[in-house]
């Protein structure tokens, strides 16, 4: 694996993307949290696929797929990340979460699931809280009964983060954001309550709101317990394709979590509602959604273009 390209503040996020022997590139990030230190919380995010087949019109990632990466491949991300802070392999973090959430969706790749037997024997990180973010593809079922027995055998009594990104209740929305066949929220919710157990985290349940998509506390009631399931709002990030689709954020620079009718709705029924903004530089970064890859490839191809403008016009 071999570093192309690298941004961002060690205050907040650093992104790297990284190339492959077979020439595919993937990005991979470390950030913290403000205000708290790294030895509080640090967070690996990882890619586990060339490319992503889904192509939801909001994420950058999408688009010029080219397979899923291997174990080996997976780790070698995870240690550039940890090497580049603990060389020793010891991570002396009270959370240190890694999120299988970077480009790709990570039910498409049973090398996903390897990783995660294995995580916990590769480094000494007693923190160590591992995360899958999901859309719930309709065809990965043998993916969630694997990733149900890993994470009882390994990850029980709260040291696993289940997300499943839901974005709207209504169900034709969601199809365009996620156009691929994929669970409904009653079989999410089906699964999600075979795979929660008692001292286990709440499921999060992830929504970045769109303007004009709703979120309907009731219909989230007929499924989803508030004793099993909280509610993570965040903005739409703003990305190249988010932008091309006119996809706009509800969550913007006037916006009053109080006077918001989806968080007091949520909270009403019940919900523990976490507004996560993250920081601003972070949008200046790129760390969002295959952001970074897009605009290093851009920048890749305008200096091929201009070295090849050159040679026509100076040969």
């Amino acid at each position: 694996m071999r570093i192309k390209a690298s941004t961002g503040s060690n205050s907040i996020a650093c992104v790297y993307v990284s190339e492959f022997d077979n020439g595919s590139l993937v990005v991979m990030v470390e950030s913290v949290q403000p205000p708290l230190p790294r030895n509080k919380k640090w967070v690996l995010i990882v890619s586990t696929l060339f490319g992503c087949p889904v192509q939801c019109p909001m994420c950058d990632a999408g688009g010029h797929y080219r397979g899923r990466l291997s174990k080996k491949e997976i780790f070698d991300q995870l240690d550039f990340l940890v090497k580049s802070r603990f060389p020793d392999g010891k991570i002396p973090v009270e959370k240190f979460k890694v999120q299988f959430a970077r480009m790709g969706e990570p039910s498409f790749n049973p090398s996903v699931l390897e990783v995660l037997e294995e995580l916990p024997l590769r480094y000494n990180a007693p923190g160590l809280i591992p995360c899958i973010s999901t859309i719930a593809p309709s065809g990965a079922s043998s993916f969630f009964e694997e990733l149900l027995r890993i994470k009882r055998k390994t990850y029980s009594c709260g040291n696993f983060q289940m997300q499943f990104s839901i974005h709207t209740t209504d169900r034709e929305l969601r199809d365009r954001l996620m156009p691929v066949n994929k669970w409904d929220l009653p079989q999410i919710a089906r699964y999600c309550n075979e795979f929660w157990q008692q001292a286990d985290r709440k499921i999060t349940l992830n929504f970045a709101l769109v303007r004009g998509m709703p979120v309907d506390s009731e219909e989230l009631q007929k499924h989803f317990d508030p004793e099993r399931f909280l509610m993570k709002l965040t903005p739409l990030n703003p990305t190249y394709a988010a932008a091309r689709n006119g996809l706009v954020s509800q969550i913007d620079s006037s916006w009053d979590e109080t006077r918001c009718e989806i968080v007091n709705g949520l909270r009403k029924a019940g919900y523990e509602v976490i507004v996560s903004i993250g920081e601003m530089e972070e949008n200046l970064i790129g760390s969002n959604c295959g952001q970074y890859l897009t605009e290093h490839l851009a920048t890749e191809r305008r200096l091929i273009d201009s070295y090849s403008y050159d040679i026509k016009n100076h040969s």
